[in-house]
């Protein structure tokens, strides 16, 4: 499986999962549909599935037009979704699967982005192979996603599905927001030696007009302030030792940043 990024709007990425065997294609948050067809008629390939995230119209906005294109592909989304998210065909919960040729992904519920928010995490098909994560806007590169309709105490359980994962699990996602997560995130975590080489590659690759996306689960475990919400350092900086209300005090101070 192939993973192709494509940036969409001001700082959205999308991302076409190719099989080459097949020939086909399923399409992660298409924000909008342009670059989804230009890069299926690059490749000559056919669109089977939408996987969408949530509802929000950065992550469905070329759902519509792609069935266009592709009546027959099919329309992934959360069971609390329904009614929100055009074209949902297959409404799915936590511990569901989803299929994608000879890959299966693991369906995870992780309300606080949203009410509905799901993951996909595709397992690896060898030893030593990475997982990926399509996580939507529930974790960041160096943050997470503002609480819209969820609760600080549901994110931080939705967080720790992803924190439980193996170090060298992939993670796709939705947003370019790497470089600004980062200046927050020294301004809680500033002895962070792992956080402060980060931020050093991360502002030369953005100097370069490079993507940070993907990351790696070991990394956002080591430097992301929002998976450190239990870390002494974290707590001491929010001045308390309860998990979640360090967690929503952290949230608190990156939304007035």
């Amino acid at each position: 499986m192939d993973i192709i990024r494509l940036p969409a709007l001001s700082d959205n990425y999308i991302f076409l999962l190719h099989d080459r065997s097949q020939n086909v294609a399923a399409v992660v948050d298409p924000a909008d549909a342009r670059p989804v067809l230009q890069q299926l008629e690059a490749l000559g390939a056919t669109l089977i599935a939408i996987f969408n995230t949530h509802h929000h119209s950065d992550h469905v906005g070329g759902n519509q037009a792609l069935l266009r294109h592709f009546p027959d592909a099919c329309v992934y989304g959360g069971e609390v979704d329904r009614g929100r998210i055009p074209g949902q065909q297959v409404f799915l919960k936590e511990g569901d699967r989803v299929e994608f040729v000879n890959r299966i992904g693991e369906v995870f519920f992780v309300p606080g982005h949203t009410r509905a928010h799901i993951a996909y995490y595709f397992q690896p098909t060898d030893s030593g192979e990475p997982g990926e994560l399509f996580c939507g806007d529930t974790l960041f590169a160096g943050g997470c996603g503002r609480l819209f309709e969820g609760t600080p105490a549901q994110m931080v359980d939705s967080l720790s599905k992803f924190r439980n994962l193996p170090e060298n699990t992939r993670v796709w996602c939705a947003h370019e927001y790497t470089l600004s997560n980062l200046k927050f995130a020294l301004t809680v975590d500033a002895d962070n030696t792992d956080l402060q080489a980060r931020y050093d590659e991360v502002e030369k690759a953005r100097s370069q007009r490079q993507a940070t996306i993907p990351t790696f689960i070991g990394v956002e475990k080591r430097t992301n302030p929002f998976l450190r919400w239990d870390t002494p350092a974290i707590q001491t900086a929010m001045g308390t030792g309860d998990p979640v209300q360090s967690f929503a005090r952290l949230r608190g101070k990156k939304d007035s940043f």
